[in-house]
């Protein structure tokens, strides 16, 4: 009798808590943190700001990329017994690549040293009140893999000593050239989509880190050219293609909400002193998602927005839906529809009254666009990536009979029309053709830069297809300067880039140190709701290899990957004595029909299929231990997660 009652009280428990009785084996290891950047660069900061005072201008305290992400750059630290005032001289090969900076008045002086070039002793020439001091700065050459331009043409006499800043979508680093085409800067870490300038000088990027595949990331990294990160904004649904600055100096951020079952169709706005979403934007209430269907259509990814720009005189948001062929203007005080740029074919009959009637006879619309914005003048210009230019797949456009363009469209309104008052790029034909990504900028009046960044060939045939999802011969991104229709400046790489931006090297920005801050966060990871009978667990040792298991602790979540088949169950169970949370994977080899950057080495043929998990320390305080339940058997997997 005392024998059953002791076993029916170790299955009431058992069942009551996630309580696990067994014999133990094996000691558990506890899964170390790895370090946060912001935490490594703070380290590295209290370690070179340790004897500011020891030094002078005679004798300078120099720390090549002080902060470890950026190798072209360099901090030069002295003090000074009265206020002084330096300024700074980056020798280049000619007056045009020779850069010159005046620093705020100061006696601690700590001056970022921008645009080295590598593998070179570069001279930085210091003056202070009519005295020089003249230092070498020693830089290690380029990574093996580093893109080089093909092609450059210059007209000097019509250019600054801007440089050109490029994200890379296939291979590359984030990167700047300069009017020669030589490297005066880069990231060894990744950053991807677009860089934008803020309005404290300040660089705004992606963050570093994949929230969800192929390429959301974790949210966007405010740092400056030495690679020094201020803060880093994190939202639930991550961070894809573009963002805006609003006048407030809040961000509007292409983003995700991945509870919908789609992507790539949420805009959201978050305060960049809290990370507050205080605005969102959901265009499956704005929009029919069936409706208008370019080729790289699929359900979970309708519209494809990668673009994202707010104008203050209409109080309005501007979007770009690739897969409908369309940009979208919707207001930002209601969110309602204002007007749809872009071929009305398959669009429903109540959608037709926001589109516009051209008012020329030659007149085309944009296709599968990117980088839409609107000018000061109110005009809307666009990147024309140019598939197929037909809704009807019979009048599709070959790739190599195709083009792409930027182009400036007027529009009334008033009256609903449009035409195009500016164009470029359809005279350089196929060698122009860009099936994806890609960008236009405006510098000023009649002046442009049109990039042609996702060029590439199949078989030596040109490709109507993103470079990620095909197997290509050649990449090529073009990048083209125009001043009253006159090319000033091009530069030809290859490989397939995102997006460019023309930028000085100093700007606004004043070097600050400290620690950076984190605001926001990537939301609870949610559960299965359920509770997982854990008895006589086998040994997770023996199924690491076989299922390519691993797990990674970062400083706010856990990282597991595995390798598995359509047909596997896997469940991650985190358990500890009075709670349990189980968190199922979503086995998938979806295509990414539109893939913009090459994150996603994914073989939609094979049985295996790679799959990570994030689970993020939000609503989970407390030491668990991992099991893992893969087609109905549970495995110890000797490990345990803290998170704090």
């Amino acid at each position: 009798m005392k024998k059953i009652l002791k076993f029916s009280l170790f299955i009431f428990l058992a069942f009551a808590c996630p309580i696990i009785i067994y014999y133990q084996e094996k000691k558990i290891i506890d899964i170390e943190t790895s370090p946060d950047i912001m935490q490594q660069q703070y380290d590295m900061e209290q370690n070179f700001l340790n004897d500011i005072e020891e030094h002078t201008l005679d004798n300078p305290k120099v720390i090549l990329n002080p902060y470890g992400i950026s190798p072209l750059t360099a901090l030069v630290i002295f003090k000074t017994n009265d206020l002084a005032t330096p300024t700074v001289t980056i020798k280049g090969d000619d007056e045009l690549s020779t850069f010159e900076h005046t620093f705020n008045q100061d006696k601690i002086h700590m001056l970022p040293i921008y645009g080295l070039y590598p593998d070179r002793e570069n001279e930085v020439i210091i003056s202070i009140k009519g005295e020089e001091k003249t230092i070498k700065i020693k830089t290690d050459p380029l990574p093996d893999s580093f893109v080089l331009p093909t092609k450059v043409t210059a007209n000097k006499e019509l250019l600054s000593d801007d440089l050109y800043f490029f994200t890379p979508s296939s291979l590359g680093y984030t990167c700047a050239y300069d009017v020669n085409g030589d490297v005066r800067w880069y990231l060894n870490d990744y950053f991807i989509w677009d860089i934008n300038r803020l309005e404290n000088g300040h660089l705004l990027l992606s963050s570093n880190r994949l929230i969800n595949n192929p390429y959301y990331m974790t949210g966007l990294m405010e740092m400056d050219l030495l690679g020094k990160i201020y803060y880093e904004y994190q939202l639930p649904g991550g961070y894809h293609h573009d963002v805006y600055e609003m006048p407030n100096n809040n961000l509007l951020v292409a983003s995700d909400n991945f509870d919908s079952g789609t992507v790539e169709d949420y805009v959201v706005e978050i305060d960049r002193t809290t990370g507050e979403i205080v605005k969102t934007f959901d265009l499956t209430k704005i929009l029919p998602t069936e409706a208008a269907k370019s080729e790289n259509w699929v359900e979970y990814d309708w519209f494809h927005n990668n673009a994202v720009w707010y104008d203050e005189a209409t109080n309005s948001i501007t979007l770009s839906g690739r897969h409908q062929d369309a940009v979208i203007n919707i207001d930002y005080k209601s969110g309602s529809l204002n007007w749809i740029i872009g071929d009305s074919t398959n669009w429903p009959d109540e959608y037709q009254k926001y589109f516009f009637t051209p008012t020329q006879d030659d007149f085309e619309w944009q296709w599968s666009q990117h980088a839409a914005m609107i000018l000061p003048n109110g005009n809307v210009f666009i990147f024309d990536n140019g598939n197929n230019r037909s809704k009807i797949k019979e009048e599709y456009v070959s790739a190599k009979d195709n083009y792409s363009r930027g182009v400036i469209y007027k529009i009334d309104t008033s009256n609903m029309t449009i035409e195009t008052v500016w164009q470029y790029g359809k005279e350089r034909g196929s060698d122009y053709y860009s099936p994806y990504i890609s960008d236009v900028d405006y510098l000023d009046e009649n002046h442009y830069i049109i990039h042609s960044g996702g060029h590439n060939t199949v078989n030596g045939e040109v490709s109507n297809s993103p470079a990620g999802l095909t197997d290509v011969d050649n990449l090529n991104s073009i990048t083209t300067e125009l001043l009253n229709d006159e090319i000033i400046y091009e530069i030809e790489l290859p490989t397939n880039n995102y997006r460019v931006e023309k930028m000085n090297l100093y700007d606004r920005d004043i070097y600050s140190p400290g620690m950076g801050v984190k605001v926001g966060n990537m939301g609870i990871t949610k559960t299965d709701g359920k509770r997982i009978f854990i008895f006589l667990p086998k040994n997770g040792d023996n199924i690491i290899d076989k299922y390519k298991i691993s797990f990674e602790k970062e400083a706010d979540r856990l990282v597991f990957k595995g390798t598995f088949s359509k047909e596997d169950q896997v469940s991650i169970i985190l358990n500890r004595l009075s709670s349990q949370k189980v968190y199922n994977l979503v086995i998938s080899n979806k295509p990414y029909a539109a893939m913009c950057v090459d994150l996603f080495n994914q073989d939609n043929n094979s049985n295996e299929i790679n799959v990570t998990k994030y689970i993020n320390d939000l609503g989970l305080n407390d030491r668990y231990e991992i099991y893992l339940k893969i087609n109905g058997k549970i495995y110890k997997m000797n490990k345990a997660v803290t998170f704090y």
